[in-house]
């Protein structure tokens, strides 16, 4: 199985390629558009400034060659976020995946949410063999909020998407490579039962 993940400059990459090593799995770290639509699987993260990291996409074409992979994709926290519709982190225009718009917390809650938190009504094999209410790790000022598209969701102020689906793109806000067992059951789902 050749796993791909998208190389863009963008992203803390060390840790999901020893999260997916742990898994008994290779992954390649790649920016060549070949390769990444030859892929078996193609990881797509983030971590970062939305606006930046969709500038990085456009200068590499990755902008128009993302959403048009046939394989199973999944996008990572930011990488999540890139694959919505629009977001309000630098007035950015997304990849458009997603039919949404990414928000900013309110100043009701402390900014950026960091740490643990519990992921509930949980859809699709991604989520096989997980429990509602699992513990995630999650990093991030921004969500997507919940939609038809939601299968996932977490509660930070106000109920929101903690994974999204729609065909063969799926996004997760949290950070499989750092959520301990349940990151990596989500991570072998996305390798093996997807």
């Amino acid at each position: 199985m050749k796993i791909v993940i998208i190389d863009y400059g963008a992203g803390n990459i060390q840790s999901i390629i020893f999260a997916i090593k742990r898994l008994g799995y290779d992954a390649v770290l790649s920016h060549d558009v070949k390769e990444i639509q030859e892929a078996d699987k193609v990881i797509f993260p983030g971590v970062g400034e939305a606006s930046s990291a969709m500038a990085k996409l456009r200068a590499s074409g990755l902008d128009v060659v993302i959403p048009k992979l046939k394989q199973p994709v999944l996008g990572i926290c930011l990488g999540m976020q890139l694959m919505c519709r629009s977001s309000e982190e630098g007035n950015t225009e997304g990849l458009g995946i997603f039919d949404l718009d990414v928000k900013k917390f309110s100043n009701q809650v402390k900014v950026p949410q960091i740490g643990w938190n519990q992921i509930t009504s949980l859809k699709t094999d991604l989520f096989k063999g997980i429990p509602e209410k699992s513990y995630i790790y999650l990093v991030h000022s921004f969500y997507a909020p919940l939609d038809t598209e939601t299968i996932a969701s977490a509660e930070y102020g106000l109920k929101y998407s903690a994974a999204l689906q729609k065909d063969n793109f799926y996004g997760v806000q949290f950070h499989p490579e750092k959520s301990s067992e349940a990151g990596s059951t989500i991570l072998n789902n996305f390798l093996t039962v997807i």
